[in-house]
């Protein structure tokens, strides 16, 4: 199993990651984090990994670990109400994980909700439509911080709206 996945992502490079998104849908990701951020006051950053390093892949690195990671990395934990959220794709696992800070939706999110803010974009990813899945992500993010918002008012736009690329 760990040598399947080694392969996988010894596969995958940036060529995937332009050819899945390329500069027109990274235009249309930071152009929706944009105005759907004005529905709440949380802070929504989008990353995307290609693959991982074959040292952290033979470590046994999971999806949900480096997640972690590229949130601390990307600073989404830095923001004034601790209302980040990062939506992180990783190309070679065909993975998605949502990592939120303490203060995001209130703090009181529901995991399984978060959860279903991934089963929507991976419904897309599945048919191969990355556009679509990533849009439809940051939309069921928005909702998920717009029906448990804070009752504070908006800190401004703490975070960069482009995707990261990892």
């Amino acid at each position: 199993m760990r040598l399947r996945r080694l392969m996988r992502h010894m596969m995958a490079g940036p060529w995937t990651l332009r050819r899945l998104f390329p500069a027109p849908v990274l235009a249309e990701i930071e152009a929706a984090v944009k105005a759907l951020e004005a529905r709440h006051a949380g802070e929504i950053r989008f990353a995307i990994e290609a693959a991982l390093d074959p040292a952290a892949v033979w470590g046994g690195i999971t999806p949900r670990q480096r997640a972690i990671q590229a949130f601390a990395q990307l600073g989404v934990w830095d923001t004034a109400h601790n209302d980040g959220v990062l939506i992180y794709l990783l190309l070679a696992d065909r993975d998605v994980e949502i990592v939120a800070d303490r203060g995001a939706g209130g703090g009181g999110v529901p995991q399984e909700e978060w959860e279903a803010c991934c089963r929507a974009m991976e419904r897309h990813f599945g048919k191969g439509d990355f556009r679509s899945g990533a849009l439809a992500g940051i939309e069921a993010v928005a909702g998920v911080l717009a029906r448990h918002g804070p009752g504070r008012s908006d800190a401004g736009n703490e975070l960069p709206d482009r995707p990261a690329i990892l």
